[in-house]
């Protein structure tokens, strides 16, 4: 009798799909329908354009279908979120981040506004494990003004956080175009100097140069990197990997290599590649304190060194109290200030009097600022070719490692970097310690070790 019931059931449903052939269909076209964009405005997040040309509302019912059905598999995905930029590097992003999982959620032509839209179902919903933002730049073609895209790009952010308080956010600086695709110059600096106004002093949001990364003397996008002064080639690609890479690492989001440590004969190590043992924060003097106090009288949003009441050592520590200074990946990290911009130095516990031979290495994200400290003189130390002062050097390799050899004899220092002179004679005090400034961006130290004359 049991069989002749389910017999009878399947019967029903085959005449029943029989009498409604549309019944697939209509369930394919509502799924559809939930991915789709909004035939009105009215009642949506965020303000300025959202694009509804032919060819966009296919592509992004498309592209938003398939990430639907790989959902599962991108969960804990470090997600970039964009337009046509982020979609051109493809969908692992060309493998440059190895092991790391990755999912790519970029629509071509999308605007910030189209992207707060689809923030949820395309990127909460994977609960990511950090997320690459760059975005803005078709706002402009559409005619939206800056301060429009940058409340739209702030209203994600906070869902963002909401979503996840500590889940590291990377802002990336809209690229460099040309006023000839209605991308001028002068609006996306002010979308820039918005996002940084914006997010100054939040440690959740790391945001990267990278508009001065990829600009000309005119504020526009080179040929060479941007064909069609838009969409980057492979080169531009490989430079936002260079980019991206540092902060990434440092973040946790993104695996290094593994890095033997470097120390000839005779060399001793200045940082061991575990903590910050050796290293301290000077208390300010009586005379810094006054300079400081008199330059914020002057100026009360000037940068300047923060006061320190009394000396602070970091022994088996692997961040200064402040966070600022971290040792992480066998590297010393000075980490990128949520200010955009804060001075400060790290200081080796021991002072130095006799000659010596100081080598390390450096790599620092687009257009950052450090310093190297020589018994208590800066020698600049910074990405040279985009902040100075030695622009043209012809050895330095952007966002990658360089080495930086000094030998000290008496009060003066001839520093080299990668084989080249930065200085011949550098006038040093005749006693002091090794120190290592902050400013702005995020700078890495690595293989730090001194050879003393005896």
């Amino acid at each position: 009798m049991k069989w002749q019931l389910t017999f009878a059931w399947a019967a029903f449903l085959f005449v029943a799909n029989l009498a409604n052939p549309l019944r697939s269909q209509e369930k394919a076209s509502d799924a559809k329908s939930t991915l789709a964009i909004p035939s009105k405005d009215d009642g949506l997040a965020g303000a300025g354009p959202i694009r509804r040309y032919d060819w966009f509302q296919k592509l992004w019912v498309e592209r938003r279908t398939k990430w639907e059905k790989e959902a599962n598999e991108k969960k804990g995905a470090l997600v970039f979120l964009g337009d046509s930029i982020t979609q051109g590097w493809g969908e692992e992003m060309s493998g440059v981040f190895g092991k790391t999982l990755v999912a790519n959620r970029g629509i071509s032509g999308d605007t910030t506004r189209g992207m707060l839209l689809r923030l949820n179902k395309d990127v909460l919903e994977l609960n990511p494990s950090g997320i690459v933002l760059l975005m803005g730049t078709n706002d402009l073609e559409e005619n939206a003004e800056p301060a429009t895209i940058a409340d739209n790009v702030q209203l994600l952010v906070q869902q963002l956080k909401k979503h996840n308080s500590e889940m590291p956010i990377v802002m990336c600086l809209v690229f460099p175009s040309s006023e000839t695709k209605s991308r001028p110059a002068d609006k996306i600096k002010e979308i820039n100097r918005l996002f940084e106004a914006k997010f100054k002093g939040d440690t959740q949001v790391t945001v990267i140069d990278t508009w001065a990364l990829f600009a000309d003397e005119n504020g526009n996008a080179k040929a060479e990197e941007f064909p069609d002064l838009l969409h980057p080639n492979q080169l531009g690609y490989a430079k936002w990997e260079n980019a991206l890479r540092p902060v990434l690492e440092v973040l946790g989001m993104v695996q290094p290599p593994s890095e033997p440590s470097t120390l000839e004969a005779g060399f001793e190590p200045l940082f061991n590649g575990k903590d910050l043992t050796g290293w301290c924060f000077h208390a300010t003097s009586e005379n810094e304190r006054l300079a400081i106090e008199k330059r914020l009288k002057n100026d009360p949003k000037a940068i300047t060194p923060p006061i320190i009441d009394k000396q602070k050592e970091f022994t088996q520590l692997r961040a200064s109290d402040d966070g600022r200074y971290v040792a992480i990946h066998n590297r010393l990290v000075v980490t990128t200030p949520a200010e955009g911009r804060r001075i400060q130095q790290l200081w080796t516990t021991q002072e130095f009097k006799s000659d010596f031979v100081l080598k390390l290495e450096f790599r620092a994200t687009p257009n950052a600022d450090s310093g190297i400290f020589l018994k208590g003189k800066q020698l600049q130390c910074r990405d040279y070719l985009l902040a100075g002062p030695y622009k043209e050097l012809k050895n330095y390799k952007p966002q990658q490692w360089n080495e930086v050899e000094i030998t000290v004899k008496g009060n003066v220092a001839r520093c080299l970097c990668n084989g080249e002179v930065l200085e011949e004679a550098f006038p040093i005090p005749a006693t002091g310690p090794i120190g290592l400034e902050g400013d702005r961006g995020q700078m890495e130290y690595r293989n730090l070790r001194i050879k003393l004359s005896e």
